[in-house]
């Protein structure tokens, strides 16, 4: 095992030297530096691998299973990491189908980040949002030109609706109702996240859920439904 050691020592050495030597033509035996210093790294880490494999005295038979067992767990190492966006992606939309109005996230083809919103089994658009940290279910309005908190989500996410003034009109499936405007410090529809936005509060009774509407949608670089799937995009 030492002479092989000092063998590999010396090999390392001259694969360096030539590498250094030929840096500036930029190719060893027409082959680029960089794609030969790669191949050169692999094959001194596998000469290494080999004889450390070989000196433990280990019989074939043994020696061929650990091998087996190895490339099994490397290989799923590299493909756990290589599909975890993909992973990822299975995951949120399997709960986005289990929980009504669960963001998928995922990046687009652009870089711009994406959220689905699958249509819920009462035909409308929902969307779990986070707001000041608080959990909070949105109806997906476009005829609303606001984000309109319940009066019980409101309570839910800190507010004491009791001290707010209700001067601003607004319109419900009930009619027209009276709301407060308060401004929230954060809000996140899955990954889409924006901060310091005015929303309004409404009245006691006035309303059953809460609403999102234009004013978080026209910060968005697009929105589009097809079929049963809303798109959000950053």
């Amino acid at each position: 095992m030492g002479r092989l050691f000092w063998i590999i020592m010396a090999v390392i050495g001259v694969l360096l030297i030539i590498l250094i030597s030929t840096n500036d033509q930029g190719t060893v035996l027409g082959i680029q530096n960089e794609k030969f210093g790669n191949v050169a790294y692999i094959s001194i880490w596998g000469a290494l691998i080999g004889a450390a494999i070989l000196g433990s005295g280990m019989r074939f038979g043994d020696l061929a299973r650990q091998l087996v067992v190895w490339t099994v767990i490397i290989l799923a190492l590299m493909g756990g990491y290589l599909f975890r966006y993909e992973a990822q992606d299975i995951a949120s939309r399997f709960t986005g189908g289990v929980i009504p109005g669960s963001p998928i996230n995922r990046t687009g083809d652009d870089g711009r980040t994406e959220v689905t919103l699958i249509r819920s089994n009462n035909g409308h658009f929902e969307a779990r949002a986070t707001v000041n940290g608080k959990s909070v279910r949105f109806l997906v309005d476009t005829g609303a030109s606001s984000i309109v908190l319940s009066y019980r989500d409101a309570i839910s996410i800190g507010i004491n609706p009791d001290n707010l003034a209700y001067t601003v009109p607004v319109m419900t499936a009930n009619g027209q109702a009276m709301a407060a405007e308060i401004t929230i410090d954060v809000m996140a529809v899955g990954s889409i996240v924006r901060t310091t936005k005015k929303v309004l509060v409404s009245a006691p009774g006035a309303m059953d859920s809460s609403l999102l509407g234009m004013s978080f949608l026209s910060t968005l670089s697009s929105y589009e439904v097809r079929g049963d799937r809303m798109f959000l995009r950053d």
